[in-house]
Formats: structure tokens, C-alpha cells, sequence
């Protein structure tokens, strides 16, 4: 029997990935048009893109008519641990991959590229990484469109019940984690506490939506990690 190609093995590697984005993605389709932007301009926010959570918040500051500046630093905290996967996937890289696959490579790895990628036993091949990426790409551009259209098409009432699906997704990425690990918990319900406070407090209530975010995640972030640190050593011995 004829050995599969590296393309088509990341093809099939990444298949898994694509038809959980098509969900996903199409959630956040309605969630995008249901907000006010047009159905070409939430495709392009997503084939520009590719990452939900910031996706999902640039939306509301889009719509808000926030500045660049907030857009901006909004996205560099959510999606800063992307520069840290690509840094570590290079390190999984034959010398076939060069800068520019490098960079297109980058561009796509979402955590579930990375995931897969990182846990091939040998160096990943540039055929099999230009395979690997592509089905996901597909599922989540043609799972926004998807949406996208159906939010013009399905009664309101629908509309809104499927807006839901997204914030659920992020639910079950954060709930698993909180149950298992108490300081995570606490990390979660005081970035909750900040959010509340900035969004019913006089003068925090003034401060728009993406810096309110940035300032919630960093600093909830930020006290829990110096005065919890993670040990690395016993997390090693855990795994």
C-alpha cells in the first residue's frame, strides 16, 4: 500500500479540528451580524484572524466605535499566548520550514493546531504543517459565513438562542479548569468581581468595554500569579 504524503496526513490530522470550528465559528457568525457588522465584514474578521476569544471581544468594540489604541492592547492580552505556542512550535520544525511557512504557519496556529503539532513524535515537515493548518482555516471561514448568513435568515427569536453558543464555548474552556485547580477559581471570580464593578460603578462604568477587559485580565492575572505562583517542578512530577 502507498505511503500517505505528509499534506494529506495534516489534512486528516486537522480534519477533527476543522468540524469543531464549523460550530464555533458559526456562533460567532450570528453573534458578529446580530452586533451590526455586515456579513462581508465578519468573514473577513475571521479569515484575517482566526481566534475566537479575540475575535469575540474586538466585536462589541468595533460596534462601539472604540479607538485603535484599545483594539489593539485588547488584542495583544488576549492572544499574546499565540507568540509564546509559535515560539515553541518552531522548535518542532525540519529545516523545510522556512521564514515565510514560518509566518503563514503562525498565522493559523490556533491552541488545537498547536496541540496536535507538538505532539508528533518527530519534526513536523512543511507539507504536513501547510495540511495541518488548512482544514481548521476552512472550518472556521466557512462556519462564520455559515452564520453569518443564517443571522439574516433565521427568526430573531433563534438568532439570539444561538448568539448564547458562544459565550457556552468559552464556559466549558474555563469551568473544567476552575474545578480542578482552586486558585484558578479565585483568579476567575475576581476578574468576575472587576468586570461587575466596571460595568455598575460610577466613573468605572465610563471606561469603554476593551480596556475594561484588558485591565480585568491583566490584574486578576497579574495578583494571583505573584502571590500563587505555579510550581513548575511540581507540576512536572504531576503530569
Amino acid at each position: 500500500m502507498k505511503r500517505k504524503s505528509s499534506f494529506i496526513n495534516g489534512i486528516i490530522d486537522g480534519m477533527p479540528i476543522c468540524l469543531g470550528y464549523l460550530s464555533v465559528a458559526f456562533a460567532f457568525g450570528i453573534f458578529a451580524t446580530e452586533s451590526g457588522l455586515s456579513v462581508l465584514e465578519t468573514l473577513f474578521i475571521s479569515m484575517a484572524n482566526v481566534t475566537s476569544a479575540g475575535q469575540l471581544a474586538a466585536v462589541p468594540i468595533i460596534t462601539a466605535g472604540g479607538s485603535l489604541a484599545e483594539l489593539c492592547l485588547c488584542q495583544i492580552v488576549i492572544n499574546l499566548r499565540y507568540a509564546l505556542m509559535s515560539t515553541s512550535l518552531s522548535q518542532k520544525m525540519d529545516k523545510s520550514i522556512r521564514l515565510l511557512d514560518k509566518l503563514i504557519i503562525a498565522f493559523v496556529n490556533t491552541d488545537e493546531v498547536f496541540a496536535v503539532a507538538s505532539g508528533k513524535r518527530k519534526n513536523v515537515k512543511r507539507s504536513y504543517m501547510y495540511g495541518l493548518i488548512l482544514m481548521p482555516y476552512l472550518g472556521w471561514s466557512v462556519g462564520t459565513l455559515t452564520g453569518a448568513l443564517a443571522g439574516n435568515i433565521l427568526p430573531t427569536a433563534i438568532v439570539s438562542a444561538l448568539g448564547i453558543a458562544i459565550y457556552g464555548m468559552f464556559v466549558a474552556i474555563v469551568v473544567p479548569e476552575m474545578k480542578e485547580n482552586t486558585k484558578t477559581a479565585w483568579a476567575v471570580i475576581l476578574a468576575i468581581v472587576l468586570s461587575c464593578a466596571f460595568e455598575f460603578l460610577p466613573l468605572l462604568n465610563k471606561v469603554p468595554d476593551g480596556f475594561t477587559v484588558i485591565i480585568c485580565a491583566v490584574t486578576a492575572s497579574l495578583i494571583f500569579a505573584l502571590a500563587f505562583p505555579i510550581d513548575l517542578k511540581e507540576e512536572c512530577e504531576n503530569e
